[in-house]
């Protein structure tokens, strides 16, 4: 047992105690009773908030509880102090051979010390980083990376089944000018002289990507039509930002367990199939949207879309998943994707979003 667990079972076991004795009355509710670290280090080891909590249910002073709870606690051996402080915290200091003990079992376990079976075996996947692969990691995918491994190493260690996913967003239009950038810098490495316009990437860390290229193939793609170069330019390009994107984790000392591409869903059916499972379930349906935020009806054209009812679910707005020209818009794969997931038997998705996690339970 957990050192604070231990303490809080002892305080419980007290209260018991308590109310055999008549002090307290029968049929109070202990959820509310926790053991904590005091807010100063100096008043102790650890504290309770039992006189806190139980003094409204019973009608009674908390220090008046506290005072009687007190010298129960102090009976055992594992307590060395219990002092009332305030209106009725009680503050904790262990006996030193709890701190020995403690030790000892660290000793022992080693590696495994703290390890607990919370989870039972459920399968988690947690999402995290998830940078679109167009360029090297900042600071907030960074944040996000430390962030999700630390929470899936808890998982781990609290019994889960944990699996890290990346998801690469390798299927929109951003890889298409990621690839356009790429053929730029890939001209000037052939000593053209090129200029980033239409929002291409005009970062320098696509030179040694247009080199590499260079390097790969030559002078094939030298005044080819896009069409020729723009899927095999595409598919190198993700491929040497993926590298850089690893690289990048491997220095936080991040090691994701699968990586899934979002292009994979493209062809399959995968995406269709989702999107008719919840049109089955009512929540896809051809309507109009208000006008955004801040645009009059006059700035707005309505029409008809294919929207999902995201408003069921909290949403300010239905969203929108399919564009005018048939495509479907960026939510339609994620939604796939996270079809996917569940199909995969997970017990619990989590997705960290930037500042923002998400938590979805399967069933």
């Amino acid at each position: 047992m957990m050192l604070f667990a231990e303490m809080r079972a002892l305080v419980i076991e007290a209260l018991g105690q308590m109310v055999a004795a008549g002090t307290l009355p029968a049929g109070l509710d202990f959820a509310t009773v926790a053991v904590e670290p005091p807010r100063d280090a100096a008043h102790g080891d650890m504290a309770t908030n039992a006189a806190m909590v139980l003094a409204k249910p019973t009608g009674q002073k908390p220090r008046d509880i506290a005072d009687t709870l007190a010298p129960i606690l102090m009976a055992d051996p594992r307590i060395e102090t219990a002092d009332v402080a305030g209106p009725g915290f009680l503050n904790l200091r262990l006996s030193a051979q709890i701190w020995r003990d403690v030790l000892r079992g660290i000793a022992q376990a080693r590696a495994a010390y703290g390890r607990v079976n919370i989870g039972q075996g459920r399968r988690v996947n947690v999402e995290y980083v998830s940078a679109n692969p167009t360029g090297p990691l900042h600071v907030g995918h960074t944040r996000g990376a430390v962030f999700g491994d630390a929470l899936a190493s808890l998982l781990d260690y609290a019994g889960y089944q944990v699996t890290r996913e990346y998801y690469i967003n390798d299927g929109g239009a951003q890889v298409d000018v990621l690839a356009r950038s790429v053929y730029l810098r890939y001209l000037e490495a052939h000593g053209q002289a090129v200029s980033f316009e239409d929002g291409t990437y005009p970062g320098d860390y696509l030179i040694e990507v247009g080199q590499a290229l260079k390097d790969h193939v030559g002078d094939v793609y030298l005044g080819r039509p896009e069409g020729e170069w723009l899927d095999p330019v595409r598919d190198f390009a993700i491929a040497a930002m993926l590298k850089l994107i690893e690289a990048d984790l491997e220095s936080l000392g991040v090691k994701m367990d699968h990586f899934f591409s979002e292009k994979s869903l493209y062809g399959t059916g995968r995406i269709e199939a989702a999107i008719e499972d919840l049109r089955g379930k009512g929540l896809i349906y051809r309507g109009v949207l208000e006008p955004p935020k801040g645009k009059t009806p006059e700035d707005w054209e309505p029409r008809e879309q294919t929207l999902f009812k995201s408003t069921d679910y909290g949403d300010d707005v239905d969203r929108p998943i399919m564009k005018s020209d048939g495509a479907w818009t960026y939510f339609a794969p994620d939604i796939a994707y996270h079809y996917d997931k569940v199909s995969r038997g997970y017990d619990e998705l989590i997705d960290i979003l930037g500042p923002i996690m998400a938590v979805m339970s399967n069933g």
